[in-house]
């Protein structure tokens, strides 16, 4: 009986928690409905988005088809009700949805007779009655300048008329002219001695300092020639030797020689007999 007691107050203080949690969960449901009712934005059916079917309110997003529309049957009851007439209109073939489209056309005439406030005739000006060079330009024609020659200013005597030569044009060679263009132009500064890139700190003899060998030296050397004076004739008023005065057999060095022998004593009595020394 005791067991039967325990779970009986087991079971009824399960069943009290579980109605406190219950009640508990509908208090927290109700509150937070009501404060979505108390709240002033609209739901989501309050959206629209544009339909994407036909083509007024097209969703501009999408891309759409061409639409096309089919009107019902006319009913026979028109025919009565309507009286316009056919295609029975004609249409000149020259009228175009841009206009009339027709070459231009004239038209010849008589001359009208014209005739004066008093009236008589008018008489109609010739061609040399007009002055067309003398009229402004009209229409916005294109006019030639026009210039005049006048006589030459006298000038006084006490005036200081500058000569030609006293103007001086400006030079349009270079930069230096502002309103002339010129191209580019460079300008080229001195060597400097210190600190540039040519300077010799070590001193070094130049290409100049050393003496070039002839190349005849080394090399083999051709035949060179020399040009003298022209020789100069001997005056007539001078000696001339004549044909005799010349010994060509005596002269024999360049003809071939045969071996010449003389006779004589062969040792002289007065020569100094040759004392030796002896080695005793």
């Amino acid at each position: 009986m005791e067991i039967i007691r325990d779970n009986t107050a087991r079971a009824k203080d399960q069943w009290v928690c579980y109605t406190a949690a219950y009640s508990r969960c509908i208090i927290f449901i109700s509150v937070l409905l009501l404060l979505l009712l108390l709240m002033s934005g609209p739901g989501p059916g309050r959206y629209a988005l544009p339909p994407t079917v036909g083509y007024i309110n097209h969703d501009f997003t999408k891309p759409s088809s061409p639409a096309y529309s089919f009107h019902s049957r006319m009913s026979s009851a028109m025919v009565s009700v309507d009286s316009s007439p056919g295609p029975r209109y004609h249409i000149d073939a020259k009228v175009t949805r841009f206009g009339r489209m027709n070459t231009p056309s004239y038209s010849i005439l008589g001359r009208g007779r014209r005739t004066s406030d008093k009236g008589d005739s008018f008489q109609t000006p010739g061609p040399g009655a007009y002055s067309p060079e003398k009229a402004p330009p009209l229409n916005s024609h294109h006019r030639p300048p026009s210039y005049t020659i006048s006589t030459r200013t006298r000038y006084r005597l006490v005036d200081a008329v500058p000569a030609p030569n006293s103007y001086n044009l400006p030079n349009v060679l270079g930069c230096q002219t502002p309103h002339k263009p010129s191209s580019a132009s460079y300008s080229f500064s001195g060597r400097r001695k210190v600190g540039a890139p040519s300077e010799d700190l070590s001193k070094s003899p130049g290409p100049g300092k050393y003496n070039s060998t002839n190349p005849d030296i080394y090399r083999h050397r051709q035949p060179s020639f020399s040009m003298q004076s022209r020789t100069k004739r001997p005056n007539y008023s001078s000696v001339i030797p004549g044909p005799g005065t010349y010994s060509p057999e005596k002269f024999h060095v360049h003809l071939p020689k045969p071996p010449s022998f003389t006779l004589g004593v062969r040792h002289s009595e007065f020569v100094t007999p040759l004392v030796v020394d002896v080695i005793d």
